[in-house]
């Protein structure tokens, strides 16, 4: 079985974070950068599938030159192989943008049965990437999944909805995200971020990617911020000193804000 992990490196959500100013896009070279977490827990699952299983798992990722870190711990993980898309092009790329890239980037591994992601990165958020390759790969989707099994050529998935529960079912190949609660992720023990070093990365460009295309074509973004302002101080808010009275003044503040 041959199985693919799209990982992103993203800045560290618990970190101060800055924009660019003059794009106003997320200034990525001062931030604390790490492997998505969402990301390390597709590769878990990549990995348990690779525990139990005949599997070669590869792991893909977009992203300037340290995004070559985050390729890096997942093969410390256990990943055999790593695909780093590296092109100063591609800065500021929007979703439909990284979706055909991250595509044809996953063509270039031959045969592949599972194609395996977060649901959503912690910077955009968009939680549209993975249906978007998906559809470019012209496979079956299964997405925000909690629990997956494979086997017998299909997969079965379970997913969470705000109904109750559903449970999915596709053939393979697939594709297949999954949430914070499918698993918890392996640490890199010191052998295998020793023979990390060793596993072979390919980094390839949208040269390698699209040999046919022409770069006045190619749209890496179909959005741009023309302003961003700093959110304002928090106000002091209105204080009560109760002196037999202050039930009286909640609830008329209440009132008057109509949250009563």
């Amino acid at each position: 079985m041959n199985i693919v992990v799209l990982v992103k490196q993203v800045p560290d959500s618990g970190a101060e974070r800055t924009l660019s100013r003059a794009d106003h896009t997320l200034d990525r070279e001062d931030a604390d950068l790490v492997l998505d977490e969402i990301n390390e827990r597709a590769a878990e699952e990549a990995l348990s599938l690779k525990d139990t299983a005949d599997a070669h798992v590869t792991v893909v990722s977009m992203g300037p030159e340290s995004a070559l870190e985050a390729v890096r711990k997942v093969l410390a993980m256990g990943a055999d192989r790593g695909i780093h898309v590296c092109d100063d092009r591609l800065r500021g790329a929007d979703v439909l943008t990284t979706a055909k890239v991250l595509a044809a980037a996953v063509r270039r591994v031959a045969d592949v049965d599972l194609v395996l992601a977060g649901d959503a990165t912690t910077d955009g958020q968009a939680s549209a990437v993975p249906a978007v390759v998906a559809d470019l790969l012209a496979l079956p989707q299964v997405t925000h999944v909690r629990k997956l099994d494979v086997g017998a050529g299909r997969v079965r998935a379970e997913r969470r909805t705000e109904n109750g529960e559903a449970t999915l079912d596709a053939p393979l190949p697939a594709l297949v995200s999954v949430t914070e609660k499918i698993n918890e992720p392996r640490y890199p023990s010191f052998k295998g971020i020793m023979a990390a070093k060793k596993k072979p990365v390919d980094t390839v460009d949208l040269d390698d990617l699209f040999p046919d295309a022409d770069d006045a074509g190619f749209l890496v973004t179909r959005t741009r911020v023309v302003e961003a302002v700093a959110r304002p101080a928090r106000s002091a808010g209105t204080r009560i000193t109760d002196d037999g009275s202050a039930g009286r003044q909640v609830a008329a503040y209440l009132i008057a804000h109509k949250l009563l």
